[in-house]
């Protein structure tokens, strides 16, 4: 019985397990926030269930409770929902999952079930890093989202327990690691003046998109030279 568990705890297994537990618990500061937004519970709920993405759900509440159009709200969410659909396909590729399969994996595509995945070097031991950040955080977001929802009333104004700034934490704790090279600081410095720039001038929501298309731009400008010049 026991050889038996510790064969089935091999590593992806057990990284997708810690990585579940630490990000599922983090969904009881978007439940908060989202009925602090305006949201109800069970809009709440639905959201974190069918969206998925955290940093989606959290743009999404932030341009809504920040007085945001409901159009502008679903852009923002949309644009920094994108990367899973460039994740899915580099899954497709790597997994070579079967046909049936898709669909139920496309709504498990996250950052951590990508991350658990390319992290091995095994096929299996992908699939399986894979299935389990996948469904582990699925299972532990949405329950922490319900319990954040429901807690959100007695919590009271979420800012008194620095609930607000988690998800500037969160983003921030996805891009620190990425800034290794000169083109990547120099895009999120370029990002963050325009966002700064245009915050006092237009409604929630609207700052993300411009940075976006500004430093998308700045990108393809960069990569047109380079290409120029080789």
């Amino acid at each position: 019985m026991r050889a038996s568990l510790s064969q089935r705890l091999t590593p992806a297994v057990r990284m997708g397990i810690s990585i579940a537990i630490a990000v599922g618990v983090y969904g009881v500061s978007f439940g908060a926030l989202s009925v602090a937004a305006g949201l109800s519970v069970w809009e709440t709920v639905a959201l974190s269930a069918l969206m998925f993405t955290g940093g989606s759900q959290f743009a999404f509440i932030a341009v809504i409770g920040g007085g945001g159009a409901g159009a502008a709200a679903w852009a923002a969410a949309t644009l920094l929902g994108v990367r899973n659909g460039i994740y899915g396909m580099q899954l497709k590729a790597l997994l070579r999952p079967p046909g049936k399969a898709i669909p139920l994996m496309a709504q498990l595509t996250i950052d951590e079930s990508t991350a658990t995945a390319v992290a091995q070097d095994d096929h299996d031991e992908r699939v399986r890093g894979f299935w389990t950040a996948g469904v582990g955080v699925y299972i532990m977001w949405n329950a922490f989202t319900l319990l954040g929802a429901l807690a959100g009333n007695a919590l009271g104004d979420p800012k008194m327990w620095g609930l607000d700034g988690a998800a500037v934490a969160a983003f921030l704790g996805l891009l620190w690691p990425r800034l290794t090279d000169k083109d990547p600081i120099a895009i999120a410095i370029i990002g963050a003046i325009a966002t700064i720039a245009l915050v006092p001038f237009v409604p929630p929501g609207i700052p993300v998109l411009g940075a976006a298309a500004v430093t998308a731009g700045v990108w393809a400008w960069r990569h047109y030279h380079r290409r120029a010049a080789a």
